[in-house]
């Protein structure tokens, strides 16, 4: 009943698992190879404001390998999506996503927003213009370096305070000066590795958090991948879906953020 239960699982997730096509004899290896994946979440912390409205157009980051923050580089779009957002309803621990995309593995040194022109800032119940200035034309520019790794994920968010970035001036109007902190949340490695015989057709999974996640060895290579779990120790639970081989499992495999560990081949006994 276990091995029926576990093969209808993982052909729920097969269409999900990205397959590792190769190994390394090292325990540990520095991701180089393929993209990764950003997500970035936007907060807020309450405010004396009725709304604080802002009018996103795109999500960009500034790759530079060199490591320097000029505009070298040039600029990635993660995100275009528009969206109007109210800063003031994103507390309590509710977030936006801002954007939830692969990227290419590199060094990165900015993130920028591009606001439209309809900003605005409600006060007494009435609705007023909020100039962001360069806002449309230079975004307003994170200066946060961070690094994507192949496979793994950086997850990231904005807290945005509205409330100290929201002025009035002499002669009435609102203006924005944004003040926005970046807080890394999570760094993701990975897990990969070798089944033989190809034959055996195995099925590898593990426990993370609260989900079971599942991969299947390569028909012709016998290579697996776990490409995206949070840092910590797995059990790797290995079975054979065909033919007659011994399952096998093993114990505490470490999980660094920000690379692959590698299993190296595990080779199924015959029954």
């Amino acid at each position: 009943m276990k091995r029926i239960l576990m093969v209808a699982l993982a052909a729920t997730l097969a269409t999900g698992i990205l397959m590792m096509v190769g190994c390394s004899d090292d325990s540990t290896s520095p991701v180089n190879d393929g993209p990764g994946m950003i997500k970035l979440n936007m907060i807020d912390a309450p405010g004396d404001y009725q709304q604080v409205n802002v009018h996103i157009v795109r999500v960009e980051v500034h790759r530079s390998d060199d490591g320097d923050t000029n505009d070298s580089g040039g600029w990635e779009t993660i995100s275009e999506d528009t969206m109007m957002v109210d800063l003031l309803t994103l507390t309590g621990g509710i977030a936006l996503v801002l954007a939830d995309t692969l990227l290419d593995a590199g060094h990165y040194t900015q993130i920028r927003l591009i606001l439209g022109d309809m900003n605005t800032v409600m006060v007494d119940s009435v609705l007023h213009d909020l100039e962001v200035p360069s806002s449309s034309k230079t975004g307003i520019k994170l200066i946060h370096g961070f690094d994507i790794a192949s496979d793994a994920l950086y997850q990231a968010t904005l807290d945005w305070d509205a409330d100290k970035s929201v002025h009035q001036t002499g002669n009435g109007q609102y203006k924005m000066k944004p003040t926005i902190r970046v807080v890394v949340d999570r760094i993701s490695g990975g897990l990969e590795g070798v089944v033989m015989p190809v034959e055996a057709r195995a099925m590898i999974w593990t426990v993370a958090g609260a989900d079971t996640v599942t991969a299947w060895a390569d028909t012709l290579t016998g290579a697996f991948g776990f490409p995206m779990l949070e840092q910590g120790s797995y059990d790797l639970n290995i079975e054979e879906t065909a033919g007659a081989y011994r399952d096998t499992v093993l114990t505490g495999v470490g999980v660094t953020a920000g690379q692959i560990t590698d299993v190296g081949t595990v080779t199924l006994e015959a029954e």
